[in-house]
């Protein structure tokens, strides 16, 4: 999918191309590829004069690779944006090129982004462009905005779970830890760790794509101003990641020690009835042998229940003990 987005009074407008044709007819400051096809690739280098790298998808993780600056003076960019999706929780690579002059277009540049699937952070961008006049004045912007909006979607993701957390901390902590209840809560616990996780992960790529756009001097005073405030706001997420890891670990921790205490219930009724039943085992261990007993000879038919009240009474009487040191509570 290609679309293209122009400016006019103000407000970000979207158009989406079908032919090469239409290309031509307006000025953008965005092009965005959506799953570009070969076509829609061999459309944009025909008419922008712009060549799409083979790697811009490519999971490189050195900095020489995902940020550099090309001879012709475009911006290289290749930066991760989070999709937090309930089910399966991603980022997703998004490679930009911001093409400073354009003689194609005779505009004072053009951002170029591509990418395999919509991201959320695209679509609020799109969203607030259209009702805030004046929010974007040129290609540059555009990518300050989409990191905004990145830092923004990743605080709002981070109260999602603050508030998830919250409602798994009051079932850990209630008492009433079943062996059903903390394996729900052992997977929840899990799935906001992972959204956690991919959450420091994102800000931590912003932070990266932020400086090298500060350091390649392209940002006049004003955006320069507005990307140093974008970082302190990434900062500030660090230390509530950190405190969300915490808490999780705790809460894994707690749910951990529930269940072990609930094991270790078990085992204690278990080793006390063990216990327990030792001393009648004596006893129909030694009537048990084939030997001549003097009491059975005065006893007579009383010897049967004589045996069987002695083996009742000396595992009673453990357990009666037992339960008075509290033991079986």
């Amino acid at each position: 999918m290609l679309n293209i987005f122009t400016l006019a009074s103000g407000r970000l407008f979207q158009e989406e191309i079908e032919s090469l044709e239409e290309l031509s007819n307006f000025q953008p400051i965005w092009v965005d590829l959506e799953s570009p096809t070969l076509e829609e690739k061999r459309w944009v280098k025909q008419h922008y004069g712009l060549s799409i790298p083979e790697d811009a998808m490519d999971e490189d993780i050195e900095e020489s690779a995902r940020f550099y600056k090309e001879d012709n003076d475009d911006l290289h960019i290749r930066s991760d944006f989070l999709i937090a999706d309930e089910e399966e929780p991603r980022t997703v690579r998004v490679a930009f090129i911001l093409n400073l002059e354009n003689d194609a277009l005779k505009s004072k540049g053009v951002l170029f982004s591509i990418h395999d699937e919509d991201v959320p952070v695209f679509r609020l961008l799109r969203m607030r462009a259209r009702r805030a006049p004046g929010l974007i004045e040129d290609a540059k912007d555009v990518l300050l905005k989409l990191f905004d909006a990145d830092a923004e979607y990743s605080a709002d993701t981070l109260e999602g779970i603050y508030d998830e957390v919250e409602k798994v901390s009051k079932k850990v902590l209630s008492g009433n830890m079943t062996d059903a209840l903390a394996n729900e809560v052992l997977g929840s616990i899990a799935r906001h760790e992972d959204l956690n996780g991919r959450i420091r992960r994102n800000v931590m790529d912003t932070r990266r794509a932020l400086s090298f756009s500060m350091r390649s001097k392209i940002l006049n005073n004003e955006q320069f101003e507005e990307a140093r405030q974008i970082l302190r706001d990434i900062d500030s997420l660090d230390s509530h990641t950190a405190f969300l890891f915490d808490k999780i670990n705790f809460l894994m921790d707690a749910t951990v020690g529930f269940i072990n205490i609930s094991q270790n219930k078990i085992i204690k009724i278990f080793s006390v009835a063990s216990v327990a039943l030792l001393p009648p085992t004596l006893v129909a261990s030694i009537y048990g042998m084939n030997l001549q007993f003097p009491e059975f000879a005065a006893l007579g038919s009383l010897a049967y229940p004589y045996v069987v009240t002695l083996m009742f009474l000396s595992a009673a009487v453990p357990m009666w003990y037992c339960y008075r040191r509290g033991w079986l509570r």
